[in-house]
């Protein structure tokens, strides 16, 4: 059984910063591409970036680019979201995802596992 566990949501001012971690069970963690996603209420769920099995090339949505950053530790099996200069159109629940077996694009159907997401709320 595949579990993914969010941690580090919560508050922030515009321009601040926040860390978000998931830790994934399992044994092959290092055998699939990592993503985080966002939903905000009555909008379509968003990818905001993804990390192939080994670190490389991460793809990061227009939105985020340059202020983000996602990062993996496969001897821990956890992803991170690093976002910084954040702003109130970031307010949104964020989602950790699993891709599915060689798969490491941005849509959502091409993910299996889900976290159970983590509120993030950016506002003065």
């Amino acid at each position: 059984q595949v579990q993914l566990v969010e941690s580090g949501g919560g508050w922030v001012q515009p321009g601040g910063s926040l860390r978000l971690s998931c830790t994934v069970s399992g044994r092959t963690f290092s055998n699939y591409a990592m993503a985080w996603f966002r939903q905000v209420p009555g909008k379509e769920r968003e990818y905001v970036a993804v990390i192939g099995w080994r670190g490389s090339a991460p793809i990061y949505s227009d939105s985020v680019k340059g202020r983000f950053t996602i990062s993996r530790d496969n001897s821990k099996n956890t992803v991170t979201l690093q976002m910084n200069s954040m702003r109130p159109e970031d307010t949104a629940v964020y989602y950790c995802a699993r891709a599915k077996s060689g798969y490491s694009g941005f849509y959502s159907v091409g993910y299996d596992y889900w976290g159970q997401g983590t509120q993030v709320t950016v506002s003065s």
